[in-house]
Protein backbone atom coordinates (compact mmCIF):
# COMPACT_ATOMS: atom_id res chain seq x y z
CA UNK A 1 0.00 0.00 0.00
CA UNK A 2 2.79 2.46 0.66
CA UNK A 3 4.71 2.20 -2.64
CA UNK A 4 1.05 2.16 -4.29
CA UNK A 5 0.61 5.57 -2.39
CA UNK A 6 4.03 6.69 -3.11
CA UNK A 7 3.76 6.52 -6.43
CA UNK A 8 0.50 8.11 -7.16
CA UNK A 9 1.97 11.14 -4.86
CA UNK A 10 4.47 11.67 -7.44
CA UNK A 11 2.41 11.39 -10.53
CA UNK A 12 -0.31 13.30 -9.34
CA UNK A 13 2.08 15.85 -7.84
CA UNK A 14 4.06 16.61 -11.08
CA UNK A 15 1.26 18.14 -13.18
CA UNK A 16 0.63 19.73 -9.70
CA UNK A 17 -2.16 17.94 -8.31
CA UNK A 18 -2.52 16.08 -4.78
CA UNK A 19 -3.50 12.50 -5.82
CA UNK A 20 -7.00 11.98 -3.87
CA UNK A 21 -8.81 10.21 -6.67
CA UNK A 22 -5.75 7.64 -6.75
CA UNK A 23 -5.60 7.14 -3.28
CA UNK A 24 -9.10 6.69 -2.88
CA UNK A 25 -8.64 3.64 -5.66
CA UNK A 26 -5.91 2.17 -4.16
CA UNK A 27 -7.19 1.53 -0.76
CA UNK A 28 -10.76 0.54 -2.09
CA UNK A 29 -7.77 -1.99 -4.44
CA UNK A 30 -6.54 -2.48 -0.82
CA UNK A 31 -9.96 -3.19 1.07
CA UNK A 32 -9.84 -0.32 3.39
CA UNK A 33 -13.40 0.48 4.82
CA UNK A 34 -15.03 4.02 3.46
CA UNK A 35 -14.76 5.75 6.38
CA UNK A 36 -10.78 5.24 6.70
CA UNK A 37 -10.43 6.52 2.93
CA UNK A 38 -11.88 9.71 2.52
CA UNK A 39 -10.23 11.16 5.80
CA UNK A 40 -7.21 9.42 4.67
CA UNK A 41 -7.37 10.33 1.17
CA UNK A 42 -7.73 14.55 2.42
CA UNK A 43 -4.75 14.46 4.98
CA UNK A 44 -2.47 12.65 1.70
CA UNK A 45 -3.80 15.34 -0.25
CA UNK A 46 -2.98 18.07 2.21
CA UNK A 47 0.67 16.67 2.38
CA UNK A 48 0.91 16.58 -1.26
CA UNK A 49 -0.78 19.44 -2.10
CA UNK A 50 1.71 21.52 0.20
CA UNK A 51 4.58 20.03 -1.31
CA UNK A 52 3.53 20.44 -4.96
CA UNK A 53 2.58 24.22 -4.06
CA UNK A 54 5.94 24.66 -2.30
CA UNK A 55 8.04 23.23 -5.26
CA UNK A 56 5.84 25.32 -8.20
CA UNK A 57 6.67 28.65 -6.38
CA UNK A 58 9.65 27.38 -5.79
CA UNK A 59 10.29 27.67 -9.38
CA UNK A 60 8.55 30.70 -10.13
CA UNK A 61 5.09 29.65 -11.40
CA UNK A 62 2.94 30.79 -9.09
CA UNK A 63 0.28 33.30 -9.73
CA UNK A 64 -1.66 34.70 -6.79
CA UNK A 65 -3.62 36.73 -8.89
CA UNK A 66 -5.35 34.03 -10.58
CA UNK A 67 -5.30 32.08 -7.57
CA UNK A 68 -7.07 34.04 -5.40
CA UNK A 69 -10.47 34.74 -6.84
CA UNK A 70 -10.78 30.88 -7.39
CA UNK A 71 -10.12 29.91 -4.02
CA UNK A 72 -12.18 32.73 -2.05
CA UNK A 73 -15.57 31.23 -4.28
CA UNK A 74 -14.23 27.32 -4.21
CA UNK A 75 -14.28 26.87 -0.35
CA UNK A 76 -17.29 27.79 0.96
CA UNK A 77 -19.02 25.43 -2.37
CA UNK A 78 -17.35 22.56 -1.74
CA UNK A 79 -18.46 22.91 1.45
CA UNK A 80 -22.11 23.03 0.04
CA UNK A 81 -21.02 20.89 -1.88
CA UNK A 82 -20.30 18.17 0.55
CA UNK A 83 -23.24 18.38 2.77
CA UNK A 84 -25.92 18.06 -0.14
CA UNK A 85 -26.62 13.98 -0.25
CA UNK A 86 -27.46 14.18 -3.73
CA UNK A 87 -28.43 10.84 -5.96
CA UNK A 88 -24.94 11.09 -7.80
CA UNK A 89 -24.21 7.91 -9.69
CA UNK A 90 -25.45 9.68 -13.39
CA UNK A 91 -23.66 12.81 -12.16
CA UNK A 92 -20.20 10.99 -11.60
CA UNK A 93 -20.45 9.04 -14.74
CA UNK A 94 -20.98 12.20 -16.63
CA UNK A 95 -18.51 14.03 -14.78
CA UNK A 96 -16.28 11.17 -15.35
CA UNK A 97 -17.04 11.07 -19.67
CA UNK A 98 -16.03 15.23 -19.46
CA UNK A 99 -12.62 14.23 -17.50
CA UNK A 100 -11.87 11.57 -20.66
CA UNK A 101 -13.04 14.43 -23.47
CA UNK A 102 -10.87 16.86 -21.56
CA UNK A 103 -8.02 14.33 -21.46
CA UNK A 104 -8.48 13.58 -24.99
CA UNK A 105 -8.04 17.20 -25.98
CA UNK A 106 -5.39 17.58 -23.82
CA UNK A 107 -2.97 15.18 -25.05
CA UNK A 108 -4.46 15.95 -28.64
CA UNK A 109 -3.13 19.87 -28.27
CA UNK A 110 0.57 17.76 -26.90
CA UNK A 111 0.78 15.83 -29.67
CA UNK A 112 0.14 17.94 -32.84
CA UNK A 113 2.91 19.75 -34.73
CA UNK A 114 4.41 22.58 -32.35
CA UNK A 115 2.93 25.97 -33.61
CA UNK A 116 3.18 30.13 -32.35
CA UNK A 117 1.79 30.08 -29.00
CA UNK A 118 -1.39 32.09 -28.79
CA UNK A 119 -1.73 34.50 -26.39
CA UNK A 120 -2.98 34.38 -22.64
CA UNK A 121 -6.54 35.53 -22.10
CA UNK A 122 -6.97 37.72 -18.84
CA UNK A 123 -9.64 36.43 -17.02
CA UNK A 124 -12.14 38.74 -15.28
CA UNK A 125 -11.97 38.85 -11.40
CA UNK A 126 -15.50 38.02 -11.48
CA UNK A 127 -15.57 34.68 -13.95
CA UNK A 128 -12.81 33.58 -11.75
CA UNK A 129 -15.06 33.79 -8.92
CA UNK A 130 -17.85 32.06 -11.03
CA UNK A 131 -15.73 29.10 -12.14
CA UNK A 132 -14.14 28.90 -8.57
CA UNK A 133 -17.68 28.88 -7.50
CA UNK A 134 -18.70 26.16 -9.92
CA UNK A 135 -15.90 23.80 -9.80
CA UNK A 136 -15.53 23.88 -5.52
CA UNK A 137 -19.54 22.74 -5.92
CA UNK A 138 -18.53 20.01 -8.13
CA UNK A 139 -15.89 18.97 -6.18
CA UNK A 140 -17.94 18.74 -2.77
CA UNK A 141 -20.41 16.66 -4.92
CA UNK A 142 -17.70 14.46 -6.29
CA UNK A 143 -15.54 13.93 -3.63
CA UNK A 144 -12.78 14.71 -6.09
CA UNK A 145 -10.08 16.88 -5.77
CA UNK A 146 -10.87 19.99 -7.38
CA UNK A 147 -7.74 20.27 -9.96
CA UNK A 148 -9.09 17.43 -11.92
CA UNK A 149 -11.39 19.98 -12.94
CA UNK A 150 -9.81 23.50 -12.62
CA UNK A 151 -6.74 21.94 -14.87
CA UNK A 152 -8.64 21.56 -17.77
CA UNK A 153 -10.72 24.31 -17.58
CA UNK A 154 -7.55 26.97 -17.27
CA UNK A 155 -5.81 25.44 -20.04
CA UNK A 156 -8.93 25.02 -22.56
CA UNK A 157 -9.71 28.91 -21.67
CA UNK A 158 -5.98 29.86 -22.33
CA UNK A 159 -6.15 31.86 -19.11
CA UNK A 160 -2.24 30.51 -18.09
CA UNK A 161 0.92 28.35 -19.42
CA UNK A 162 0.78 25.04 -18.64
CA UNK A 163 3.70 25.10 -15.88
CA UNK A 164 1.68 28.07 -14.31
CA UNK A 165 -1.67 26.09 -14.25
CA UNK A 166 0.12 23.38 -12.20
CA UNK A 167 1.23 25.96 -10.01
CA UNK A 168 -2.49 27.12 -9.40
CA UNK A 169 -3.79 23.83 -8.74
CA UNK A 170 -1.89 22.71 -6.35
CA UNK A 171 -2.72 25.53 -4.13
CA UNK A 172 -6.17 25.43 -4.70
CA UNK A 173 -6.18 21.84 -4.17
CA UNK A 174 -4.83 22.31 -0.86
CA UNK A 175 -7.20 24.88 0.18
CA UNK A 176 -10.01 22.70 -0.45
CA UNK A 177 -8.83 19.56 1.20
CA UNK A 178 -8.23 21.73 4.42
CA UNK A 179 -11.74 22.67 4.37
CA UNK A 180 -12.35 19.22 3.92
CA UNK A 181 -10.63 17.64 6.67
CA UNK A 182 -11.92 21.01 8.87
CA UNK A 183 -15.70 19.58 8.26
CA UNK A 184 -14.93 16.30 8.43
CA UNK A 185 -14.13 17.27 12.23
CA UNK A 186 -16.80 19.88 12.44
CA UNK A 187 -18.87 16.53 11.71
CA UNK A 188 -17.11 15.08 15.49
CA UNK A 189 -15.62 12.80 13.29
CA UNK A 190 -11.77 11.71 14.13
CA UNK A 191 -8.73 10.75 11.68
CA UNK A 192 -8.24 7.25 11.56
CA UNK A 193 -4.54 5.63 12.48
CA UNK A 194 -2.16 6.16 9.69
CA UNK A 195 1.25 4.09 9.66
CA UNK A 196 4.13 6.11 9.32
CA UNK A 197 5.44 4.23 6.01
CA UNK A 198 2.36 5.75 4.25
CA UNK A 199 3.08 9.07 5.36
CA UNK A 200 6.57 8.84 4.56
CA UNK A 201 5.78 7.29 1.23
CA UNK A 202 3.89 10.56 -0.01
CA UNK A 203 6.62 12.83 1.10
CA UNK A 204 8.77 11.09 -0.62
CA UNK A 205 6.54 10.73 -3.98
CA UNK A 206 5.32 14.05 -3.59
CA UNK A 207 8.82 15.95 -3.30
CA UNK A 208 9.80 13.46 -6.40
CA UNK A 209 7.34 14.53 -8.28
CA UNK A 210 7.18 18.20 -7.57
CA UNK A 211 10.79 18.59 -8.66
CA UNK A 212 10.01 16.61 -12.05
CA UNK A 213 7.06 18.60 -12.70
CA UNK A 214 8.22 22.25 -11.69
CA UNK A 215 11.72 22.02 -12.51
CA UNK A 216 12.72 19.21 -15.05
CA UNK A 217 9.60 18.17 -17.23
CA UNK A 218 9.14 20.66 -20.33
CA UNK A 219 5.53 21.56 -21.08
CA UNK A 220 4.94 19.40 -23.88
CA UNK A 221 5.39 16.32 -21.39
CA UNK A 222 3.89 18.09 -18.51
CA UNK A 223 0.33 18.49 -20.87
CA UNK A 224 0.57 14.66 -22.03
CA UNK A 225 1.29 13.96 -18.32
CA UNK A 226 -1.77 15.98 -16.96
CA UNK A 227 -4.31 13.40 -19.59
CA UNK A 228 -3.14 10.84 -18.40
CA UNK A 229 -4.11 12.12 -14.65
CA UNK A 230 -7.40 13.14 -16.11
CA UNK A 231 -7.92 9.76 -17.53
CA UNK A 232 -7.37 8.10 -14.19
CA UNK A 233 -9.48 10.23 -12.53
CA UNK A 234 -11.98 10.18 -15.24
CA UNK A 235 -12.21 6.18 -15.65
CA UNK A 236 -12.35 6.01 -11.91
CA UNK A 237 -16.08 8.72 -11.51
CA UNK A 238 -17.45 6.88 -14.91
CA UNK A 239 -16.74 3.26 -13.24
CA UNK A 240 -18.30 4.54 -9.96
CA UNK A 241 -21.32 6.48 -11.84
CA UNK A 242 -22.18 3.48 -13.77
CA UNK A 243 -21.82 0.97 -10.60
CA UNK A 244 -24.40 3.41 -8.88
Amino acid sequence: LPVAVGLVACLYAAVGHAGATGYIAVMELFGLEPQTIRPTALLLNVIVGTIATLQFARAGHFRRQLLLPLAVASVPAAAIGGWLRLPTAAFEGLVGAVLLVSATQIFHRSTRAERAASPQRILPTAALITLGGFLGLLSGLTGVGGGVFLTPALLALNAAPVKQVAAVSAPFILVNSIAGLAGWFMAGNTLPAIGPPLIVAVIIGGLLGGQLGAFRLPPKSLRLLMAVVLVLAGVKLLTRGVAG
